[in-house]
């Protein structure tokens, strides 16, 4: 199924095309639950990460008619996205030189009501030791709002913390919330934290990005390889590891994450057997916004 397995995908580290293919065969049991129904976003680079590749949302031509698809409406038409059932569409999309999946924070046929809310902490720098204590206090402020939370590397530079959603609340509901916690926790750290979207305009802040939660926006899915050297991975962790600074942005990659989960399982396998309302915490927020 995998074509050019030979491939070179990762210059600097000797990856090839059918190494990400194993990796993601390997991985498929915890992964598949996190990009189940969710619309995909696939970063692909048909020459590798050497050279510049792409995003492709739509798969409306010269796709297989096995692969799941669900059509969107975007704001002159339609997109058809393409949908991972099994290990057999994950390597198809392995296949199309995908190395990241990008998913929807909601799944069909509820697109508009998310599953998922999430953050994405995106450091200015390289300050290891600021991200981390960043990513523990806003588990901290949304604790305080009744909301238990997970965490996950980047793969990058930072750290993605979701909530698992009863999927009552609208997205656009979804939405504000998340925007609204960023804004109160911003305010606890304004010269650390920031929601300034342009970057010349961060001043080496940690921008708390809460764009993830809209309309057609993806992020990261849980287990999916980076486009960067080392090929890292973007992992569950454990709120201890973070505590402990035992696990940093980038501490998974595609050559040790499949050990890691035959030793620890998955770590996001009951998040959504947590589900909770927004509607008690939307309300706390409001109380707490209204005086920042």
């Amino acid at each position: 199924m995998i074509t050019h397995p030979e491939k070179v995908m990762f210059p600097e580290d000797g990856i090839t095309k059918g190494d990400l293919a194993a990796y993601y065969e390997a991985v498929a049991g915890a992964m598949l639950p996190h990009l189940r129904g969710r619309p995909l976003t696939m970063e692909r680079y048909p020459a590798g990460i050497g050279k510049k590749g792409f995003w492709q949302k739509d798969v409306s031509k010269g796709f297989p008619d096995w692969l799941e698809r669900v059509k969107v409406p975007k704001k002159d038409g339609f997109l058809h996205h393409p949908i991972i059932t099994d290990e057999r569409s994950l390597l198809w999309v392995t296949n199309q030189n995908t190395i990241t999946q990008h998913v929807w924070i909601s799944r069909v046929p509820e697109l508009y009501y998310p599953d998922v809310c999430v953050f994405d902490l995106d450091p200015s720098n390289d300050d290891v030791k600021a991200v981390r204590s960043a990513a523990l206090g806003l588990r901290d402020l949304l604790d305080e709002l009744g909301l238990p939370s997970w965490v996950k590397t980047s793969g990058s530079k930072g750290f993605h913390i979701v909530i698992p959603l009863d999927g009552k609340s609208e997205m656009s509901d979804v939405e504000q919330f998340a925007s609204t916690v960023g804004r109160v926790f911003v305010s606890l750290a304004p010269d650390h934290l920031t929601q300034e979207f342009n970057k010349v305009d961060r001043q080496g802040r940690i921008y708390i990005d809460t764009g993830r939660n809209g309309y057609s926006a993806t992020f990261a899915a849980a287990y999916t390889v980076r486009a960067k050297n080392g090929a890292p991975v973007s992992a569950p962790c454990t709120w201890e590891e973070i505590e402990t600074g035992k696990v940093a942005p980038n501490t998974f990659t595609l050559r040790n994450t499949p050990a890691r989960i035959k030793k620890v399982g998955d770590l996001w396998a009951d998040m959504l057997k947590r589900r909770r309302s927004l509607t008690k915490p939307a309300a706390k927020l409001k109380r707490m916004a209204s005086s920042v």
